[in-house]
């Protein structure tokens, strides 16, 4: 997984006073959790844009200066509802050797089938969340769509790893292809319907009479 660093300070009082003249001169104030004692800083706000506006997922490299470092993924972060500034962001130290839990972008693979055919591919979920040592989390999770007709879903166990775990119910559908007003026959269907000896649909007439090729 990528990794990203931000250069920050350890901040000396947390009052709100001292909050607000942080937010004034442009910085965020953040939080650093996991390594015993909560530790807060904060750090200039465009230094954030590529952890935070982009559809990627980072681990972190906090460097607060002196020499201090710290490894660490985001865990929260809280805009202004009307600037959408960022006003707060937790982070999460990770330690070598120890799991955490991450939401990681879905990428799928191929064109459904079904949509090849008139349906239309819905997805219900754009990320997955995930938990493992920070080490085997990848940057994103393939999810191959191909062979998806018109009606069928696919599920979280069609991407399961050993690297990682999936923080989901195996019931927890990842996208499905709908049907829409554009729809046509699958013609492998028909195919297999015609090599079992069924009719094809579309040379059966409205009330269940051949139509004129199928006549005498």
């Amino acid at each position: 997984m990528k990794s990203i660093t931000i250069n920050g300070s350890k901040r000396e009082s947390v009052g709100k006073r001292a909050t607000k003249d942080l937010r004034n001169a442009g910085q965020v104030p953040c939080v650093l959790y996991g390594g015993g004692e909560p530790l807060h800083f904060s750090a200039e706000e465009i230094a954030f844009k590529s952890l935070v506006y982009t559809p990627d997922v980072h681990t972190v490299v906090l460097d607060l200066g002196k020499g201090e470092k710290f490894d660490a993924v985001l865990q929260d972060i809280q805009f202004h509802p009307v600037t959408d500034a960022i006003l707060h962001i937790d982070f999460y130290q990770v330690l070598e050797g120890k799991e955490i839990a991450m939401e990681i972008p879905i990428h799928t693979k191929g064109v459904a089938r079904g949509v090849k055919n008139g349906g239309v591919l819905r997805y219900n979920l754009r990320r997955l969340k995930v938990k493992g040592i920070p080490a085997n989390l990848p940057d994103f999770i393939e999810a191959d769509v191909t062979n998806l007709k018109i009606g069928n879903k696919l599920y979280v166990t069609a991407v399961v790893s050993d690297d990682y775990k999936i923080l989901h119910p195996d019931n927890t559908v990842i996208c499905q292809v709908k049907t829409s007003r554009n729809i046509i026959a699958d013609v492998e269907d028909e195919e297999e319907e015609v090599a079992a000896g069924e009719v094809p649909a579309t040379e059966v007439g409205a009330e269940g009479a051949t139509t004129e090729e199928g006549k005498e």
